[in-house]
């Protein structure tokens, strides 16, 4: 049965979820909020695959995020007798085992639905065949381990043809973020493989609105700009039309706010080149245009599209052993003094520091004529990592505790003894397309294979802009004078991309950017922010955003299951870097 204004009319994609944990009554606010047209949500962050594993490893049914069936449970029926399609990636490891569930679950609610899901992603079975292939993304080593999870990052097409075919839910493995929106806008308007500008322009839809809240004002430098924070922000809307270009919105009546600047946050947010590569097409955020198109509305428009790169993003993951931490508190003078003296004895007590696979010490100092004792304590936390996990347990513990009254006066730690914990690392890489067997498989079992679309030959280059003035050499600058803070003129977001952290900063006005532009290099980002020393930097300018986008290789370490950044995610970067102050 087709369904009612597809194709006539803009398509209202909703997002309920952008991370496993997110607001659990999220699902039932946007079905029951207001009209809509497909509920989506992102379940899979890169940290998610390695969760999923472990719930596999003491259950074979299991493998998926299973707070997506509690969420179907207060709305499948709603949506079905909507016409509200649901499409997820919270099949993660396990996506026939989910839709299998869900089945069950339409069964017991009396619901009739057909559930399809998406099958390819999962490479597991052919690692030594794909070996080869599997070199690391950033920093070109060979894979030599064996890894638990390999996932290739699916595009939108498999889930347009389970729509077109009848699918009511699609439950989706490990597709990329942006393709749970993509994948419906191409079913609503019957898009071409080739539609490059229009595919381009729900690509960006989807980066705006995975994330959930992150778009609706959750996160924002400019948090004093919401109107009620007493209410927790709207989940968005993306209202997707013909050409691929769309509207960011939420429900009228809800909290957060939606804003250029909340749009333009989560446009920066874990990104890295302006042209952002997907399964389906390259998007080019250097064209990308936003207007402010009413209340909590902003328009998102311009977006220039090209073919997608010939070969698939792979996310592995693999044991890396086991780890530890202890924290000491230290009060009052000498701290870095007593920090080198308990660092000492404990290392001595552990056999050196050469006894550890890894060692981390970071030394957190506070101000000894604080206005209280706990801003006046500074902090020693050494961190421990090694296969053997008997090395980084209790042994590890004990001889910490053991320190608490032979040591620097007034030692005291900031938690219990733990035992190790297990570290996963993640590794990302890419495929040839033809390594990767994309199927749908529909209610009924049958199976179709997808076709990939036409790929570039050579690595995508810039985009001439249209608004090429914005930022020009003819433009006064404007930024913070000597001594003021970077957030005193700017606003930005960060966040993690495996190993890698990116920091995105931009401008209200043109003249911000004329500054940003000619003031804020690798080197004075390298000074701004010294936790950057010895790193690669890579700068990227978006002049119709009137944004700078950084990525710092290597800040995280081997990704967020086993970094022992301070930040593991990066998501305090951006506010650390605006704190930051101008040397003039």
């Amino acid at each position: 049965m087709a369904h009612p204004g597809r194709g006539t009319r803009p398509v209202r994609i909703a997002n309920c979820s952008g991370f496993f944990g997110d607001r659990i009554s999220a699902a039932r606010e946007m079905v029951e909020g207001g009209p809509i047209d497909v509920l989506t949500g992102d379940w899979l962050a890169e940290l998610t695959m390695l969760i999923l594993h472990k719930q596999r490893a003491r259950n074979a049914a299991a493998g998926f995020a299973g707070t997506f069936l509690t969420q179907m449970e207060q709305v499948l029926g709603t949506c079905a007798e909507r016409g509200i399609k649901v499409v997820t990636n919270a099949g993660g490891l396990n996506p026939a085992g989910l839709a299998e569930r869900v089945r069950l679950l339409a069964d017991r609610l009396g619901v009739t639905v057909r559930v399809a899901h998406v099958e390819g992603d999962d490479l597991m079975d052919r690692i030594e065949e794909l070996r080869p292939q599997l070199a690391h993304l950033d920093t070109g080593a060979p894979l030599t381990v064996t890894p638990i999870s390999a996932n290739a990052y699916l595009g939108g097409w498999g889930i347009a043809r389970a729509l077109a075919d009848g699918a009511d839910v699609v439950v989706c493995p490990r597709v990329t973020d942006a393709a749970v929106v993509a994948g419906p806008a191409a079913w609503w308007w019957d898009w071409a493989v080739d539609d490059w500008n229009a595919l381009a322009g729900a690509v960006v839809a989807g980066h705006v609105i995975e994330c959930g809240a992150q778009a609706t004002g959750g996160n924002y430098s400019r948090w004093q700009r919401i109107p009620d924070r007493t209410r927790p922000p709207g989940m968005p809307i993306a209202e997707i039309d013909a050409d691929g270009s769309c509207v960011i919105t939420k429900h009228a009546g809800t909290g957060g706010l939606v804003e250029v600047g909340t749009v333009t946050a989560q446009l920066l947010y874990e990104i890295g080149p302006p042209h952002y590569l997907n399964p389906d097409v390259t998007s080019h955020f250097e064209t990308i245009r936003l207007v402010p198109d009413g209340p909590d509305r902003v328009r998102i428009a311009g977006t220039i599209g090209s073919p997608p790169p010939a070969t698939l993003k792979v996310s592995l993951n693999f044991d890396g052993g086991f780890r530890n931490r202890a924290t000491f508190l230290i009060s009052g003078a000498d701290q870095p003094a007593k920090a080198h003296w308990v660092t000492d004895a404990l290392l001595r007590r552990l056999g050196g520091a050469d006894r550890f696979d890894d060692l981390t010490v970071r030394f957190a100092p506070g101000d000894p004529h604080g206005a209280d004792q706990e801003s006046s304590t500074a902090s020693l936390t050494v961190m421990v990592r090694d296969a053997d996990e008997r090395a980084v347990g209790r042994a590890f513990s004990a001889a910490a505790v053991e320190l608490v009254l032979s040591n620097y006066p007034g030692l005291f730690m900031s938690a219990p003894p733990a035992d190790a914990q297990p570290v996963g690392v993640y590794w990302p890489a890419l495929v040839s397309r033809d390594a990767v067997h994309h199927q749908v498989v529909a209610d009924d079992g049958s199976r179709t294979t997808i076709a990939d679309p036409p790929t570039a030959t050579d690595p995508p280059v810039a985009v001439a802009v249209a608004a090429a003035a914005v930022g020009s050499t003819h433009q006064p600058s404007r930024g913070p004078g000597p001594g003021e803070t970077l957030g005193s003129v700017f606003a930005a977001r960060s966040g993690d991309k495996g190993g890698n952290a990116n920091v995105g900063i931009w401008a209200d006005d043109d003249a911000g950017f004329a500054w940003l532009r000619d003031r804020l290099t690798d080197d004075t980002l390298r000074a701004l922010l010294p936790e950057t020393a010895g790193l690669e930097i890579r700068r990227y300018e978006l002049p119709n955003l009137r944004a700078l986008n950084f990525v710092v290789v290597g800040l995280l370490g081997e990704g967020v299951a086993s970094s022992t950044n301070f930040d593991p995610q990066a998501k305090g970067l951006g506010e650390y870097l605006l704190s930051r102050r101008w040397p003039g």
